[in-house]
């Protein structure tokens, strides 16, 4: 069986970029949860409804590789995968590629998402009806 991927472009605005002119490491961060959130939708899930319901998603590791500098205006693509879904969290591996016919790799990252009760910002269980979308379409 074959592990979906989501794919999301971006573009490397101004703003994105340090004084040298490449993107600002932190700023890869942003771009990751940018392809999380935008998967998230496309499953029909939008975070301020979770949030409504009491959940919440929270980075909790970041482990990082940062291999080529993207530049101001750079297209990329934002490559996300479900590496596991576990009871309470959900380890995505994530790479940003060039959005051209080469597709350097740029950053990749595995990052665990904690599934976290807004009252007591702990971990909570996953509820099963979103675990399950999960588990049966991503991985």
């Amino acid at each position: 069986m074959s592990v979906r991927e989501f794919i999301w472009p971006v573009r490397v605005y101004y703003e994105d970029t340090d004084v040298a002119g490449v993107v600002f490491y932190a700023n890869y961060l942003r771009f990751y949860e940018r392809g999380r959130t935008e998967w998230l939708r496309s499953l029909g899930w939008e975070q301020d409804i979770l949030i409504d319901k009491g959940l919440a998603f929270a980075v909790a590791h970041v482990d990082a590789k940062y291999l080529l500098p993207a530049r101001f205006n750079d297209k990329l693509l934002i490559k996300t995968r479900i590496a596991s879904v576990r009871r309470t969290s959900v380890i995505f591996e994530q790479e940003i590629v060039t959005d051209d016919e080469q597709q350097l790799l740029v950053n990749k990252a595995t990052i665990r998402v904690a599934c976290v009760d807004m009252k007591t910002m702990k971990p909570a269980a996953m509820p099963d009806y979103l675990k399950e979308e999960i588990a049966r379409d991503w991985c």
